[in-house]
């Protein structure tokens, strides 16, 4: 796969995500169902890993290691719920917004990447896949399946 290619299916998976939150209201996207989360804790995890992976991008677009000395992403959990909690005051909209951006960022980010760094199993490859693609199809089918036994 291309990285034009894996840039257009980030893009695909990332409305299929919008989509399975749209119509949403406040009320409903706080609601605790995912375990102790909501779809906004949700989306604000998928929003701090964004932030996160769009500075290992700009690192691996500059010839250097994607992570910085001294870090570990070993303990996601710990990650996300790092992430949860930093957007946890804000409202569902702006975090939709902010959402958005950050996908943007991480995108942008991704393009300037040189191509032979998206041959699968290379870094940038996997960063996008993972941080991006993979989540999405992760999180999206069960925010769907949730509305649908909600009746929302």
């Amino acid at each position: 796969m291309t990285k034009d290619e894996l840039l257009k299916e980030l893009d695909r998976e990332f409305d299929s995500l919008l989509r399975a939150v749209d119509g949403l209201s406040d009320e409903q996207m706080v609601q605790p169902w995912y375990g102790s989360w909501s779809v906004r804790d949700i989306l604000a995890h998928i929003t701090g890993w964004h932030h996160e992976m769009d500075d290992a991008l700009e690192r691996l677009a500059r010839g250097e290691r994607p992570v910085p000395e001294g870090v570990d992403y070993g303990d996601a959990d710990a990650w996300n719920a790092r992430f949860a909690e930093t957007w946890a005051g804000t409202s569902p909209a702006a975090l939709l917004t902010e959402l958005r951006a950050s996908k943007e960022l991480f995108a942008g980010a991704a393009r300037d990447v040189p191509e032979d760094r998206f041959e699968e199993g290379r870094a940038a490859y996997r960063i996008v896949t993972t941080t991006g693609v993979n989540h999405y199809r992760e999180h999206y089918p069960a925010i769907r399946e949730w509305r649908k036994q909600e009746g929302i």
